[in-house]
């Protein structure tokens, strides 16, 4: 008798400890979905917004609004349902995407096909999220125009400073008339890595294009194994941005056109001036009117632009390895170019349009690249004699030299 006199106020602990554990659940859930929303916009180019949010014990719901910080060209809405589990939580909703400034709805107002729905877990001790979306397939015909969109999938997931994605699209096909462009298979995987406010972080991203294809009847143009990579840092000193891009082939004619890779990077933008003009450009889009005209926003925003300037940005092509079987030609070299940040007052954005202005600009460039075993044709048509091993463009001032001569005026057009 004495143990079954236990037994009601032990089930009475455990439902008690039980519903805590879920309402302790649901602050936390809270708590970094909150973070995360405020992290994204501090990254600068977006922003984020939540509406209709109810906070339940058992279960909470809202809507997420992702924009472009200036502009009305798209929006992304998350509406969300999140129901709190003890040691998880799981959420699911819609994304609805948004075009121009009618805000016309992707799925349902353009294209015959329902919002695409994600679902997502979050573990309560670990902080960690996963989830996923699908991507139905739909078929959209306009006239001598079509659409054939064969579906995809996105994986997300990760922790509060350290997030991943993975997204996989099936081959998909735009046609008009005669002509048409079919890509895919489309692999991308992306890793954003920061900390508190997004005042470092760093961004990977690796896009596969498996197969791209252009028709029209005189002809056809395949590439295939498309790599492009990219990284991405803002540190304390400077945002640096690493990319390679790889070509497997590219065929014409059932003849290689083009293969190989190419590497750049551009470091040396003052991170300080980045995150000003980040948070420049956030402030002009809640407080400026969207139909202003555009000249009258880049008159503010020139001086913070410009800073960006400040410690000499450099581009580096760390290498270029390319070939074309089809015309006999390579392209072995590397070089780097500099800008001149000196007086940096007497440049100006809004007055790009003029001729002088664009002058000033170039005079900022110096530089060097070589381009080794050059081709003969190459050579020739630059006006060098024939047996040139080494093309040496050097830029001075904005004036490019190749091998110590000028460069030939059918040159200099382009």
């Amino acid at each position: 008798m004495r143990k079954e006199r236990w037994i009601v106020p032990v089930l009475a602990g455990v439902a008690v400890v039980w519903a805590a554990a879920q309402f302790v659940a649901g602050l936390l859930f809270e708590r970094e979905l909150a973070r995360a929303l405020i992290d994204l916009e501090a990254r600068g180019e977006l922003l984020v917004e939540r509406s209709d949010v109810e906070r339940g014990w058992l279960t909470s719901s809202g809507t997420i609004q992702v924009a472009p910080v200036l502009g009305e060209a798209w929006q992304l809405e998350f509406s969300y349902v999140a129901r709190h589990g003890a040691l998880s939580t799981r959420v699911d909703g819609e994304i609805i995407p948004r075009l121009g400034a009618r805000q016309e709805r992707v799925f349902g107002d353009v294209l015959p096909s329902t919002p695409p729905h994600w679902t997502a877990r979050y573990l309560t001790l670990s902080g960690t999220l996963d989830g996923s979306v699908q991507l139905a397939p739909f078929i959209v015909s306009q006239g001598q125009r079509e659409l054939d969109f064969q579906g995809g999938h996105l994986a997300f997931g990760g922790q509060y400073g350290d997030w991943r994605l993975r997204a996989r699209l099936s081959p998909w096909r735009l046609t008009d008339g005669e002509n048409s462009v079919a890509s895919g298979p489309i692999g991308l995987e992306s890793r954003y890595t920061y900390i508190d406010g997004a005042y470092h972080f760093t961004q990977y991203d690796d896009l596969h294009i498996e197969r791209l294809v252009w028709h029209q009847p005189d002809l056809d143009i395949t590439a295939r194994d498309l790599v492009y990579r990219s990284l991405m840092e803002l540190d304390d000193r400077e945002l640096s941005i690493d990319a390679e891009l790889k070509i497997t082939e590219i065929l014409a004619a059932d003849q290689v056109l083009l293969t190989g890779s190419v590497s750049m990077e551009a470091s040396r933008i003052n991170a300080d001036a980045v995150r000003a003009l980040l948070a420049r450009l956030h402030d002009e889009a809640a407080m400026g009117d969207p139909a202003e005209e555009g000249g009258e926003l880049l008159a503010r925003i020139e001086p913070a632009f410009i800073a960006l300037l400040q410690d000499s940005p450099r581009l580096e092509v760390t290498r270029v390895d390319l070939e074309s079987p089809m015309l006999g030609l390579t392209a072995r070299g590397e070089g780097a170019l500099f800008f001149d940040a000196r007086r940096l007052d007497a440049l100006s954005l809004v007055g790009l349009g003029d001729e002088a202005e664009q002058a000033r600009w170039l005079s900022r460039l110096d530089g060097d690249f070589i381009w080794h075993d050059v081709p003969a044709v190459v050579a020739l048509w630059l006006g060098l004699r024939l047996g040139t091993d080494d093309l040496e463009i050097d830029v001075a001032r904005g004036q490019v030299r190749v091998n110590g001569w000028p460069m030939p005026p059918l040159w200099r057009q382009f």
